[in-house]
């Protein structure tokens, strides 16, 4: 692909926690249109990576641009950066005190990427998409974990962003309900939304990514398309990983 479709470029980029050497000299870049599944065992550095695309964690060094524009330039308003790159978390972050619709609606007025009376009318759109319109007016503890889930996701979406990012989005879930979420990023994936997704929904990952990552030791230890990881492993690390969740 070229530059100009390349939306995130990360070059040597290395993270620690105190004296915890946690990722190192990563590099990689994400394209418009990339589905990009991030699998791996526990502790690998997988959330602290997607954190980083949008500075919830700060490279400890290296560098991360955004459409040309380094994140790691103190210079650069995160914020404004943030509306362009979204981010869905394990447990919904949802505000219990606020309805449905004003969590959904915060963000682009308080950003004033909207007006109220736009940011309503989106809401509405979007909830009437997931089919939760009936759940508007309605506050986030009478909802179900799937349906907490699927207002994060039309919460981030509110913002228009280019590129979505999911950190383990089913792993807070019953089983039950996680089909309800992996269909609505289903529908996104083919709609052309650019997303990168730490999951360890494996069926997910082959069918609906074009790129997976696998994350050990520090680094991207094999990256490549669905066939290639699952059906073609070439480090052993790998082999022996699918073999434990597959």
């Amino acid at each position: 692909m070229s530059d100009r479709d390349c939306i995130i470029k990360v070059e040597n980029v290395s993270k620690t926690f105190g004296n915890d050497m946690v990722l190192e000299n990563i590099n990689t870049e994400i394209c418009k249109g990339d589905i990009i599944a991030i699998i791996g065992p526990s502790g690998c550095g997988k959330s602290t990576f997607i954190r980083m695309l949008n500075m919830l964690e700060k490279p400890s060094k290296g560098d991360i641009y955004v459409d040309g524009i380094d994140l790691c330039d103190p210079k650069v308003d995160i914020n404004k950066m943030r509306q362009r790159v979204g981010m869905v978390f394990q447990h919904f972050n949802l505000f219990p005190n606020m309805t449905i619709k004003e969590n959904i609606t915060l963000a682009p007025v308080k950003t004033r990427l909207m007006g109220k009376e736009e940011a309503d009318k989106r809401a509405e759109e979007l909830l009437n998409r997931v089919g939760l319109l009936d759940k508007a007016e309605a506050y986030p503890d009478s909802l179900s974990g799937g349906q907490k889930q699927r207002i994060a996701i039309v919460r981030a979406l509110a913002m228009n962003p280019e590129i979505l990012l999911f950190d383990e989005p089913t792993s807070a879930l019953d089983p039950e309900m996680v089909g309800e979420v992996l269909n609505l990023m289903r529908d996104l994936a083919k709609e052309g939304m650019t997303m990168v997704v730490v999951t360890h929904e494996m069926g997910f990952a082959k069918e609906v990514a074009n790129r997976v990552m696998f994350f050990d030791e520090k680094i991207i230890k094999e990256e490549g398309s669905p066939e290639d990881i699952f059906g073609s492993p070439k480090s052993p690390r790998l082999r022996s990983f699918l073999n434990s969740v597959l």
